[in-house]
């Protein structure tokens, strides 16, 4: 891991496979951590220049006041391809998990020269905030379980770690690979104020940004290659957002991950990694 300063900030990065093959940027959500090891791995021994990188106010990126962010979403988009260009000067298939694929739908309108192909992973087409009509929302019998839980000290690592696990098994996800993933999160955040460690587990920073203007009456506009990846069983993000993607990106392959949540399953992994090569 190590960083590099694009659009005048300092991202967090990972490099994996031959610096000199084609570039895969793969967008946080909000950290770097959101994309599973083996896949990066996996698509690396596909013969791509994987790199995955932090948001900023996550992980080894800039951090100012992730309670108050005084950038927008479209820095973030800016800072997507930003780094792109610094990496190699070829356009790149940028992927984004989680909310990285809001802020890797946004980077692909507003800066087409600098992506040839786009992943989107467990995301959708509207900011946070209140869904449109014909989106669904968030399930409200999850949320309220997950609000329910008492919230840890978000100094204590171990504390974290078992809060992780417990909103996973309300998601239906794994608890185990979310401790695990929560500690190296917790272990890779500098400092040791409370607010950061909320910012890198939660992503919280997202839900306060400026998100305005609207982009999904644009998506038509996109002239890529275009996967969009969802679990089939997505409370958080219901498998009506991927599928309204797919229909609304011209050309977009929609491939459901059928027996999974809301993080990509081991099992998968490959399944995923084989679609993205093949954009």
């Amino acid at each position: 891991m190590t960083t590099h300063t694009a659009n005048s900030v300092t991202l967090g990065v990972e490099h994996f496979g031959d610096p000199d093959a084609p570039l895969l940027l793969c967008v946080g959500g909000t950290t770097m951590l959101s994309w599973p090891d083996e896949l990066c791995m996996t698509l690396a021994r596909g013969g791509r220049h994987v790199v995955r990188y932090d948001l900023r106010d996550s992980g080894a990126s800039t951090s100012i006041d992730p309670e108050n962010p005084t950038y927008t979403l479209r820095d973030l988009a800016a800072d997507a391809s930003a780094l792109a260009n610094h990496l190699d000067g070829r356009p790149a298939h940028l992927a984004g998990i989680g909310v990285g694929g809001m802020v890797a739908q946004i980077a692909a309108l507003d800066y087409p020269r600098s992506f040839s192909a786009l992943t989107l992973i467990g995301t959708r087409a509207v900011a946070p905030g209140p869904v449109d009509d014909d989106l669904p929302d968030h399930d409200e019998a999850t949320m309220g379980r997950l609000f329910s839980l008492p919230t840890p000290d978000w100094s204590d690592r171990d504390a974290v770690a078992a809060y992780a696990a417990d909103n996973a098994e309300i998601l239906g996800d794994d608890p185990t690979t979310a401790a695990e993933t929560a500690t190296r999160v917790w272990d890779r955040t500098p400092g040791t104020l409370s607010s950061h460690h909320e910012a890198d587990q939660l992503g919280m920073v997202f839900s306060r940004l400026d998100c305005a203007p609207r982009w999904r009456e644009r998506l038509p506009e996109l002239r890529v290659p275009t996967l969009v990846v969802h679990c089939q069983h997505d409370p958080f993000f219901p498998v009506g957002n991927g599928k309204a993607l797919a229909r609304e990106i011209p050309g977009a392959r929609l491939l459901r991950l059928e027996d999974a949540s809301t993080a990509i399953p081991k099992a998968s992994l490959q399944d995923v990694a084989t679609a993205m090569l093949h954009l």
